[in-house]
């Protein structure tokens, strides 16, 4: 088996420093995407030539051909299409309307995908509460019920659930973690709505203190937030892109190696191999060509956010290769055999790693584990334990930006709107730690 030396994951642990870090001691300079890609390359092309050096240059094309380009080709295609769907007229921003929209969402993650989910409402959402003093909360609790603990219902839902499906487990048998789907819906939507609910009130009585102020001083008070239109009706415009999104999911679920095995074999064509990003990037032409500029003029729609994301993530993918391939070799040795041991082992290398490789190594080490007799089986490991790494990947991928793909899209179009988001150590420290946390540990506690 291949090793790597432990030093071997320094790079990565600057790479996450760095994204952490230098928004602070260097704001002005990261704020510049090239500025960001030297930073990938820097620590991401060593990392490379060290791999390469020590026979382990397979990896490396492994992870930056067949998982990164992938990765952000679907991205960008939900980017692109997403952004030329537009929503204008008038909906209040009350809690009960923001609460909804994440509801629906919630829903929609496991059958869309939390990134196809997280793409089609996030502009939405954000262009409902641009009056609204606060939006922070909103865009945190977004990106935990939304672009996260949604997509656990269906292998659709979550990349390391389909890669789970591919390695045996049965399309419906996610449904069976209906019950901590829910119960994780349920907490953070009560949430969320309390604490919008708090700031909407607030926002409220310092309206009216203001206008209160301006009154006997005088002065007009100019409060754009307050004047809401009478009537305005809703209209959606760039219709033809809910037809591209269509073509997206049924790419993804449709155009792999377990539905068009000539996909996987090692001799196929570049084309074929390639043949799902083929169709994304038609698709993203083909939507930038059939929809009106004013539609992504007034989505305030620009490159930058996934510009930002594809240039972090080369560095990213790069460098946690060698942590990749130190987690396969030294796994095993780990002792784990209890289904909390695989929840929370999982779910605290899905928050920093790639959730889908984290998913197949914990899956991997449950399948050399004895099963007494009579127990409940799927795909070859106790039921227990496939739930166990299932919630742990998709639930725990919230708890930093980079966990998952969508989270750092999200943080990146809310600043780009002008939501001042959390630092990467402010998110966990902030709002996942506090917030998050306690439910999942609940989780453990009542089903695992």
């Amino acid at each position: 088996m291949q090793e790597v030396e432990i030093w071997a994951l320094i790079p990565f642990a600057l790479m996450l420093l760095g994204i952490a870090i230098c928004p602070f001691v260097a704001g002005e300079w990261w704020e510049k995407n090239q500025n960001k890609l030297l930073f990938s390359l820097v620590l991401g092309i060593p990392t490379a030539i060290y791999l390469y050096m020590n026979g382990m240059g397979d990896r490396v094309v492994h992870q930056m051909l067949y998982d990164y380009v992938p990765f952000i080709t679907l991205l960008c295609a939900l980017f692109v299409v997403t952004g030329g769907m537009c929503r204008s007229g008038y909906i209040s921003p009350t809690p009960s309307t923001n609460t909804a929209i994440l509801a629906v969402g919630f829903v929609l993650a496991s059958f869309i995908g939390t990134t196809g989910a997280a793409m089609l409402l996030v502009r939405m959402l954000i262009d409902i509460n641009r009056a609204r003093r606060n939006k922070i909360h909103t865009m945190l609790f977004f990106t935990a019920i939304v672009a996260n603990c949604g997509g656990v219902l269906t292998p659709l839902g979550d990349p390391p659930l389909f890669l789970l499906y591919l390695r045996g487990v049965e399309f419906t048998w996610f449904l069976h973690l209906l019950p901590q789907w829910l119960f994780v819906g349920a907490m953070l939507l009560v949430m969320y709505y309390i604490a919008d609910n708090h700031y909407y009130k607030n926002e409220k009585k310092l309206a009216l203190l203001l206008r209160q102020q301006a009154a006997k001083s005088g002065t007009v008070l100019d409060e754009p937030e307050e004047q809401e239109p009478v009537s305005e009706k809703s209209e959606f415009r760039g219709l033809v892109n809910v037809f591209y999104l269509v073509v997206i999911l049924g790419a993804v679920a449709f155009i792999n190696p377990g539905q068009i095995p000539a996909m996987g074999e090692h001799d196929a064509p570049l084309y074929m191999k390639f043949l799902r990003e083929i169709v994304l990037v038609s698709v993203i032409v083909l939507s930038m060509l059939t929809t009106k500029r004013s539609v992504r003029e007034a989505n305030h729609f620009t490159w930058a956010p996934i510009v930002e994301v594809a240039v972090l993530f080369i560095g990213i993918f790069a460098t946690m290769t060698p942590a990749m391939i130190y987690l396969n070799a030294n796994a095993a040795s780990l002792g784990l055999d209890s289904p909390w041991q695989f929840y929370y082992s999982t779910g605290l290398l899905s928050s920093f790693l790639d959730n889908a490789p984290t998913a197949v190594a914990f899956y991997t080490i449950a399948t050399g584990l004895p099963v007494a007799e009579g127990v409940a089986t799927v795909a070859g490991i106790p039921e227990i334990l496939m739930k166990s790494v299932s919630l742990g990947a998709v639930f725990f991928g919230s708890m930093t930006y980079i966990g998952n793909g969508p989270n750092f899209m999200i943080k990146s179009i809310a600043e780009e709107n002008g939501i001042a988001m959390p630092s990467f150590f402010g998110y966990i420290i902030k709002f996942s730690l506090i917030v998050l946390l306690p439910v999942y540990v609940l989780v453990q506690i009542l089903f695992l």
